[in-house]
């Protein structure tokens, strides 16, 4: 058997680097020849993912924008050094793509929806990048490169977040690419390299406040693995840059009571409003089912067998992935015992997660147990692509899912949501084509258009967004208990500024407000709106017009908003 090698000549005084094998055959004329460009391989298979998302989006996206997507949306007609939930880098890029393409965007869709997903798409090639360039660096094995970014375009959170302008997309990118920069830092790359993790890791900072755990993952696996480094510059060139990212999000909390630090000590179930919450005993057990469900059960045997294999090496490259990813996930299993938190919490420790997984299916490829990782695996393969087309045209499993949930029902008008996640980016421009036809009424009726609001967070960026003009939409939230939100830190506000709306006539989603006689002079009866799909109810919702609002006693205020 012959292998050829892709390794510059040695000299007598350089050392003989890695060996990489790349190619393996037995046929000495096949040896010789050129070895596969994986790298380019990647590259098209990067740039053909681009290209598909982007005529997803344009010509075939039955999808409207999620409640997140809409609020962040929001934000960005507001730009600010910070907003009350996050850091503001999520605003800027969508006000950026929609100042360069909301034309083009409304062109092609009708809305900017196109414009404020295009951020998601360049953000998922961007992540893909980095993957590859740093299974390629840790593993020295191009082949293994692509298999982990092909890998990953089976895995139905990375598939989604391509499409979805959370603040996931921007996040995970800076979390890779800090954690390639570091990579290169620690494995000869010097300053140059440290400084360019410390951009990295200051955009993520801006992205999303669990960036902060990646410093002090770098800062474990340097304690345990390379202590010389503190006394080079080049870590306190990247921790200083971290700091930097910080300073816009500490600077505008300074001058808004510091609601980003309640509302992440919320999050964490130690801040206020939620100091009576029990110990949940079988919070981690919860979270645990619940990353096997996102990773498909057989991902997440891989991450932990990995992180156990791994868990002592003396191996640089996978070190410091096994402290970017398995100490970082034990703070959200720890973490929910308190909160149960979200399944996309812990989402960076998959990032380097991924790469030390699929290296620890290599291994099970070469040993006594091959035919059964490599069946498990492509039912992982199938199972991933099969769930990534389903979330993207849930009408292909829409009859099955219904006759599952069960018929409507006056209690549960919509039964499907318990089993469709895409019901939530649904009917959005059906309720909004009705609050416009009610709009008129009310304006033709009073002679002034009447104000917006939703009872939730969730639903004033939705009727922003979808009906017409973009109105300005508020949130009676505050006032009902829902958690505080970014609509209570603008003003005025109709909760905190009541004086500026008096007298004024608002069109409102949601449930019933308690003596909303005390709210308004007059409510009219609710309108019912349900949003159907080949005859199945996706979505429904309640609207409501009061007119003559008075504002929010203190009767009506019902518990204690939590952060």
């Amino acid at each position: 058997m012959t292998r050829t090698s892709h390794t510059p000549a040695t000299t007598p005084d350089r050392p003989r680097p890695a060996v990489r094998y790349d190619v393996v055959t037995h046929d000495p004329e096949v040896a010789a020849r050129p070895p596969f460009p994986y790298a380019l391989a990647a590259g098209l298979l990067i740039g053909a993912w681009v290209v598909l998302n982007l005529a997803y989006l344009a010509f075939d996206c039955p999808l409207d924008l999620a409640p997140d997507e809409a609020h962040y949306w929001q934000w960005s007609r507001h730009l600010d050094w910070s907003y009350y939930s996050k850091g503001p880098l999520v605003a800027w890029l969508i006000r950026g793509s929609c100042e360069l393409f909301g034309v083009l965007s409304v062109r092609l869709v009708g809305t900017e929806m196109l414009a404020v997903r295009l951020p998601a798409v360049l953000s998922s090639a961007a992540l893909l990048a980095g993957i590859y360039v740093l299974s390629d660096g840790v593993l020295k094995s191009r082949r293994a490169a692509l298999a982990v970014v092909a890998l990953a375009l089976t895995l139905p959170p990375i598939t989604v977040s391509a499409v979805v302008m959370t603040i996931d997309p921007p996040f995970l990118a800076c979390w890779c690419w800090a954690l390639v920069g570091v990579w290169k830092a620690v494995s000869g790359g010097g300053p140059t390299w440290w400084a360019f993790a410390g951009v990295c890791s200051a955009g993520g900072v801006l992205a999303k406040y669990p960036m902060l755990l990646f410093p002090a993952a770098v800062v474990g696996f340097l304690v345990v693995n390379r202590r010389a480094e503190f006394r080079r510059g080049g870590v306190w060139l990247f921790l200083g840059l971290t700091a930097l990212g910080c300073v816009p999000i500490v600077v505008w909390n300074a001058g808004h009571d510091w609601v980003s630090v309640r509302h992440a000590l919320g999050q964490a179930g130690v801040g206020d409003g939620v100091k009576a919450r029990p110990f949940r005993w079988l919070g981690p057990l919860g979270f645990a089912a619940g990353q096997c469900g996102v990773l498909l059960g057989f991902w997440s045997v891989a991450f932990v067998a990995a992180g156990y294999r791994w868990r002592r090496t003396t191996d640089t490259g996978l070190s410091l992935l096994w402290w970017a990813s398995f100490p970082v996930w034990a703070v959200f299993l720890v973490a929910s015992a308190r909160n149960a938190g979200q399944v996309n919490w812990p989402a960076a420790a998959y990032v380097g997660g991924l790469v030390l997984a699929v290296a620890w299916v290599r291994a099970q490829l070469a040993g006594p147990y091959r035919r059964r990782v490599a069946a498990a695996l492509a039912v992982a393969v199938v199972a991933g692509v099969t769930a990534s087309v389903a979330l993207r045209y849930p009408a292909l499993t829409r009859p099955a899912l219904a006759r599952l949930a069960g018929p409507p029902t006056a209690a549960d008008p919509t039964p499907l949501r318990k089993l469709d996640p895409t019901c939530r980016l649904r009917g959005w421009r059906t309720l909004a084509a009705e609050i416009d036809r009610v709009r008129d009424r009310v304006k033709g009726d009073t002679g002034t258009d009447p104000a917006l609001a939703g009872m939730l967070w969730t639903t004033p960026g939705e009727l922003a967004f979808y009906c017409r003009d973009h109105p300005p939409a508020y949130s009676f939230g505050l006032a009902l208990a829902d958690r505080h939100s970014q609509y209570d830190v603008w003003r005025p506000n109709p909760v905190a500024d009541a004086q500026e709306f008096r007298g004024r006539s608002f069109v409102y989603v949601g449930d019933e407000i308690p003596n909303a006689a005390a709210v308004f002079d007059r409510v009219e009866p609710p309108i019912r709106v349900v949003h159907t799909e080949d005859g199945v109810p996706v979505a429904a919702w309640t609207v409501w017009v009061g007119h003559g609002f008075r504002g929010f006693p203190p009767a009506v205020r019902s518990g204690r908003p939590s952060y």
